[in-house]
């Protein structure tokens, strides 16, 4: 099958691959073309930036969470019917987790066989840009280096010869020079980008930069080089995926907290919801005074609630409200910023204001990571949704991710197992005390980790079933 398709990758991370590729995909859109963005790796606000700019749903490849045929299925599924998939890479072309690059964009980028479109910072060098495509070059020979974009050029004399020396010492054309512009600079905080889903003028900022990358790279060039790629076939995954769905008994509302403090959704997850039959009503814990009627689940995910600290705070009737729906068993699933939510308070920039308070402990944000980077959590006899699906074993070890820059405090081990168990023992990471992840109590499970729906765990389909025998 026909995908046009490019991955944009870098020499190293802060290069503005994010912020070019949010620029590609606003810029190509607003000519008519139908544009597909991915992300590799667990990520979820470069994708909400991606997803507003293309105006489709951002999807995100990792090979920590799926097989290369679920990541091949993935760009078919989602690319078919799109003029361009564009793929933003994370950190470097060659960076990754493992010493062999197994898991690095070049490594992604020869599984999807996607023409590479390097992103270059050129502050401070012009001539030793050739060593370093030469080098990128050399170093993998399967890697399609199709083209470089470079960025945060202080002008015309520099752009001229970064051309040149291109010209003169490789074969890779030059799609673009950015100049440096404050038009394309986006707040940053402690996790990276400012989510879109926070910033009051996310639609004008991506208008600008679309702009900016229209008049400095060749979009006919790179529509070309994405048409050139060789045709990609689904493994099959997508029908044995389905083959595994739980029948719909009948249809279940489950609430779904989405609004400026809490945005960490993936688009696949919330897909699964759907393909089970299950209505996801969007809750506001800002503003609205209640949960929905007649809920049979509650979905509370990540984000941000630190920088809505105190409107979260001054909504005492939905804290009220959901805290008497998790003590009367509503069955609820809370990632990371969800956890730090139900809360005894939260404590941030010499600030504290009360949170739902159901867990017995305080989230305290801390100036350095507390938990960042991938997770391997043994599952114990009290997870809460140790449920076969059509004869599926339950899982041992789940792998997910953590990033967070809160941790429980005021409280022992021992407070929390008193009053709840844990559904997780951390085979790497940090979790919740370093050794368990996943509070237990009642009907809620709620985590630090990140999970993601895939072949290896389908915790949508757990929740689900978990949800119809608590109905």
């Amino acid at each position: 099958m026909l995908i046009p398709r490019i991955y944009i990758s870098a020499a190293h991370k802060s290069s503005g691959k994010t912020t070019l590729s949010i620029g590609l995909c606003a810029a190509l859109n607003k000519q008519g073309f139908k544009v597909q963005s991915f992300k590799k790796g667990p990520d979820y606000i470069d994708p909400l930036w991606l997803t507003r700019a293309s105006q489709r749903a951002c999807h995100n490849l990792d090979f920590n969470t799926m097989s290369d045929c679920e990541i091949t299925d993935y760009l078919v599924r989602y690319g078919e019917g799109a003029d361009i998939s564009i793929t933003e890479g994370n950190k470097g072309l060659y960076d990754g987790v493992a010493l062999d690059g197994s898991d690095s964009n070049a490594a992604m980028a020869k599984l999807t066989q996607s023409p590479v479109v390097l992103v270059i910072d050129t502050r401070g060098v012009t001539r030793g840009v050739a060593p370093l495509l030469q080098g990128y070059q050399a170093f993998d020979e399967d890697v399609d280096i199709t083209g470089v974009i470079y960025n945060l050029s202080s002008g015309g004399r520099h752009e001229q010869k970064l051309r040149a020396v291109t010209q003169e010492y490789t074969d890779i054309p030059v799609l673009g020079v950015v100049k440096t512009n404050h038009l394309l600079q986006i707040d940053e905080r402690h996790l990276g980008l400012m989510p879109s889903n926070e910033s009051q003028d996310a639609v004008q900022k991506i208008d600008d930069i679309a702009n900016v990358v229209a008049d400095s790279v060749d979009l006919e060039a790179l529509l070309a080089i994405s048409n050139r790629s060789p045709e990609l076939e689904p493994s099959g995954y997508q029908e044995k995926n389905h083959s595994l769905k739980i029948p719909l008994k009948n249809t279940l509302r489950v609430g779904i907290c989405e609004d400026p403090a809490f945005g960490f959704y993936y688009e696949s997850d919330k897909q699964a919801f759907r393909d089970l039959g299950v209505e996801l009503v969007t809750i506001n814990t800002l503003h609205d005074e209640k949960l929905p009627e007649n809920l049979d689940g509650l979905f509370i995910g990540g984000g941000f609630p630190e920088t809505q600290m105190q409107a979260l705070a001054d909504n005492t009737s939905m804290r009220y409200h959901i805290k008497k729906a998790i003590e009367e068993g509503l069955p609820t699933y809370a990632e990371c910023g969800g956890l730090m939510y139900l809360s005894q308070s939260l404590h941030w920039n010499g600030q504290s204001v009360p949170m739902v308070g159901i867990i017995p402990a305080d989230a305290k944000m801390n100036a350095t990571p507390q938990g960042r980077g991938y997770v391997e959590l043994q599952e114990t006899a009290d997870n809460l949704w140790q449920v076969a699906l059509n004869n599926e074993q339950p899982l041992k070890i789940i792998k997910a991710h953590e990033f967070h820059y809160s941790h429980l405090e005021n409280t022992e081990i021992d407070m929390l197992t008193k009053k709840g168990k844990f559904a997780y023992k951390v085979q790497r990471g940090v979790g919740i005390t370093g050794e368990y992840d996943g509070w237990v109590y009642k009907n809620l499970l709620a985590t630090y980790a990140h999970m993601r729906d895939t072949e290896s765990f389908h915790w949508v389909q757990r929740f689900v079933e978990f949800i119809h025998k608590n109905k």
